[in-house]
């Protein structure tokens, strides 16, 4: 035994029996009791040595005199001086399988607050202006929370408000797959990030205050509040400011597109607006004029390791303004289309939503079930001047959407999945557009004055998707069987009206009413087949439909109906070329049907100068498409490539005809064939040099389209084409002084394919840049710059610089960070824009907010 000189056993003491010439004979450690023992080969080790060492102790060395005899060894403490050893640090990934984990501790500076401010540092992760995340070219699937899906897709207040401190890691998981059962035979190609909470983090309530005030006349405010243990997690904001500052970005679903390719529900949006010219090309918080608050709720209880119940609540008001000039040119044979508009427009847009999931997630069955209730009430009022003419309109807009999802799937003991899904949806979006006084006189009222228009639609819809699928499991590979249907019912009532100057109302005409009833529905089997192993994984699809719609309106002696057998196969194949290195390939072949916007032919009055009609059969598209791609990752070295390719080529048999005037467009859709061709190349890269405590990135984007236009009884095939390169830094110059660039460069060319055809270029340059230097202990300053260069070649060239300023102090007695701050210090107020499409030129000139200033405090807690 070993023991220290009060009698107590040592634990995890080195022993080793020694010949006289000081080899090792053997060895043995202590165990918790202070015990050990050292086997021999022979009796005849009498006069070998037993030494004992320990950290902590003074070296023993006791001489054997009897192999039979058991020896007790008393150490005697002893310091130990250890010599100073430097730590470097040196920023690191490591890999296990699918996931890669990062340390935000890594890449985070002092200045740098939310989880979202340190994202940005990682190599192969990049964040975009609208809170989107892409890992090596591929936009992340979902932000989990400690492996629990809290956010549902709507993960910028996740980013924003989570503490960096509070993250212990951050990992990719590539291949993600959230269904337990599904992840023996996984074909998942979605990437999702998971942030890996601190034990600390995990046992208080965590969030910050912020009051903020200043000149002119604004306001920021902002409470969250945070808590995530094992049973409970939430993440609970209000938030209110007139800054420019939209907190409805908040509320961004950033893959929304791609769930409702998955529903198959093709609702119209809306169909009226007020004909604004859109946004100019700079961030957001340069150009919003608002005054806008936000209650977002999220929170989710676990039942037990796999049941959980998420209630997602959110409700935002705004108040914008906007004004804008504008002057659009569009260039037709022989003539020019030209005119003049200016706007004044106050809007009001307001979001509530309400959801509820219940998910059961374990190794034998899936259930979830998703409640969606979205009310969005949207009215806008504006005084506008076309060509020299003035007028005034309010829009109102009401969207209420309703949905349930149910999943479940069963896994026997077989290993086979069953599963059964329902989908129902029902939604109303009524639309109203008051314009005064009457435009348009010599097309809408003979020629004579009059008071007003009053365009008016509706379009309830009921949809209904359902099916159910088997899969039968054989180690690699896997078939799925699926069988379903479909119905979409939907009514598009519009009627235009006029007011004539005795203020008597009526129709516009007959041709301006529509009591369009549409029932579209579809039989479908599906036959997929999926192999999977550490190399390959591909996947073969075949649905089949059967494809039925009926639409009548008894105003337009419209009665027709349409039948059609689909088959849309597609293929996709990943391929491992080594460990951390894939190339894909994909094919897609598509047939398409349109909805009921594409066939009403009563006219509608789209804005105050676009009139909107069909006079052609349902559409269809037949679309061809095909993809390859290579991702590289070197993840020791921090180095993160990738390229991606993909042709689409889409047949169809409508095309929508333009007659334009300098005061309106008509819009017919007739039947012609035409084809649109889009090619798109994509090279990134994203680089940590270790030297330099740097992430580089940089790459360049290729896209061209060819596809026809009928304008004026004229048809145009037009080529228009996009390069865009980017580079970009994020670099800490040395303990006191961070600094960060991005650069953006695209070139644009549009022509149509015929003689004397006007070509137009338009080139762009765009650098942001940032420096934050520590002056003083816990006193951070803050440089930014942006500068736009745009260039058009019948235009004047255009350029703008703006700057701000701010300077923060943490005082870290009271938790809180003071903070005063200028944005805008050259004081902009108008900003002129360029825009290209086809065979248009559009310039603007937008007013801003001009300079300023605001002095915030934020308390953490």
């Amino acid at each position: 035994m070993v023991k220290d000189a009060n009698g107590k056993a040592i634990e995890s003491v080195n022993v080793s029996l020694k010949d006289p010439e000081g080899n090792i004979v053997n060895f043995s450690r202590t165990n918790r009791n202070g015990e050990f023992s050292i086997a021999i080969k022979n009796d005849q080790v009498t006069g070998y040595k037993i030494e004992a060492s320990s950290i902590g102790f003074k070296k023993l060395s006791t001489i054997v005199t009897d192999v039979t005899k058991s020896y007790d060894l008393v150490m005697q403490s002893s310091e130990t001086n250890l010599e100073t050893v430097t730590v470097k640090n040196r920023p690191s990934l490591t890999s296990r399988g699918d996931t890669l984990n990062y340390r935000p501790s890594d890449f985070a500076d002092k200045q740098d607050r939310s989880i979202g401010d340190v994202l940005k540092k990682m190599p192969g992760i990049e964040v975009a202006e609208d809170g989107k995340i892409s890992y090596n070219g591929k936009s992340i699937s979902n932000l989990y929370v400690d492996g629990d899906n809290l956010l549902d897709d709507k993960y910028n207040i996740g980013t924003k408000s989570i503490p960096q401190g509070a993250v212990d890691k951050v990992q990719v998981i590539q291949n993600d797959q959230p269904v337990k059962m599904m992840r023996k035979n996984n074909m998942s190609d979605d990437v999702a990030l998971n942030l890996v909470l601190k034990d600390e983090a995990k046992l208080k309530l965590m969030g910050d205050a912020t009051a903020g005030a200043g000149m002119p006349n604004r306001f920021d405010e902002n409470l969250t509040a945070m808590l995530f243990n094992k049973k409970l997690k939430f993440i609970n904001n209000i938030k209110g400011n007139n800054i420019g500052n939209d907190p409805g970005i908040d509320l961004t679903s950033h893959n929304f597109s791609d769930y409702l390719k998955k529903l198959d529900n093709d609702k119209p949006g809306s169909l009226l607006s007020t004909g604004a010219a859109g946004v100019p090309s700079l961030p957001q918080s340069r150009y919003l004029f608002n005054k806008a608050g936000l209650i977002n709720l999220n929170n989710l209880y676990k039942f037990n390791q796999d049941l959980q119940l998420r209630a997602n609540l959110s409700y935002l008001y705004d108040e914008r303004s906007q004004q804008y000039n504008k002057f659009s040119q569009t260039y037709l044979s022989g003539q020019t289309i030209s005119y003049a508009e200016s706007q004044n427009n106050a809007i009001n847009p307001q979001k509530l939503r309400a959801q509820f999931n219940l998910n059961g997630n374990a190794d034998k069955y899936y259930l979830n079930n998703n409640f969606v209730l979205d009310y969005a009430p949207f009215k806008t009022s504006s005084g506008f001047v076309i060509n020299n003419v003035a007028a005034n309109q309010v829009l109102k807009q009401e969207t209420l959407d309703i949905s349930n999802e149910f999943n479940y799937r069963k896994k026997l003991k077989s290993e086979d999945v069953i599963n059964f899904y329902s989908y129902l949806n029902r939604t109303t979006q009524p639309e109203n557009l008051i314009i005064t006084p009457g435009l348009n006189a010599d097309i809408l009222n003979n020629g004579n004055s009059y008071l007003g228009l009053s365009q008016y639609i509706k379009i309830p819809t009921w949809y209904t998707n359902n099916y159910a699928s088997f899969a039968f499991v054989n180690n690699h590979f896997m078939q799925t069987y699926k069988a379903g249907f479909n119905v979409q019912q939907q009514q598009l009532n519009s009627e235009l009206y006029r007011t004539q100057s005795n203020q008597q109302t009526e129709l516009v005409s007959g041709n301006t009413v529509n009591n369009l009833n549409w029932l579209k529905s579809k039989l479908y089997a599906d036959a997929t087949y999926e192999f999977t192993n550490d190399k390959l994984k591909a996947g073969l699809s075949v649905p089949l439909s059967y494809n039925l719609i009926n639409y009548s309106d008894d105003v337009n002696q419209l009665d027709k109906h349409l039948h059609k057998l689909f088959l849309n196969p597609s293929i996709n194949i990943k391929y491992q070329t080594s460990t951390e290195n894939y190339l894909t390939a994909n094919y897609s072949f598509r047939n398409d049907l349109g909805g009921i916007d594409d066939i009403y032919q009563g006219t509608i009055l789209k804005n105050y100068r676009s009139l909107f009609a069909n006079n052609a059969p349902i559409s269809e598209s037949k679309t061809h498409n095909a993809g390859a791609g290579f991702n590289f990752r070197k993840a020791m070295q921090m180095l993160f490539i990738n390229l991606t390719a993909n042709y689409s080529d889409a047949e169809l048999n409508t095309i929508s005809s333009y007659s334009l005037s300098n005061n309106i467009q008509q819009r017919v859709v007739l039947p012609l064939s035409n084809h649109i061709r889009t090619l798109s190349l994509n090279a990134n890269a994203s680089k940590y040099l270790f030297a330099l405590k740097s992430t580089v990135n940089g790459g360049i984007n290729f896209s061209q389209s060819r596809y026809d236009q009928l304008q004026n009884n004229e048809l145009f095939a037009f080529n228009a084409q996009t390069i865009t390169y980017r580079v970009g830094i994020e670099a800490k110059l040395n303990n006191f002084i961070n600094w960060s660039y991005l650069a953006n460069f695209s070139v644009t060319d549009n022509k149509a394919k015929v003689a004397d055809a006007i070509k137009t270029n338009f080139q762009q340059l765009r650098q942001q840049s940032t420096l934050a230097i520590t002056t003083v202990t816990n006193v951070y300053l803050n440089l930014s710059a942006e500068h736009l260069f745009t260039h058009q070649s019948t235009q004047p060239n255009l350029k703008y610089l703006f700057a701000d300023m701010n300077i923060k102090y943490k005082y870290l007695k009271m938790k809180t960070d003071f903070e005063f701050g200028i944005t805008n210090l050259a004081n902009i107020k108008s900003f002129d824009a360029v825009y290209l499409s086809a065979n248009s030129l559009t310039t603007g000139t937008y007013y801003i907010p001009g300079r300023v200033a605001m002095l915030k405090a934020t308390f953490s807690f």
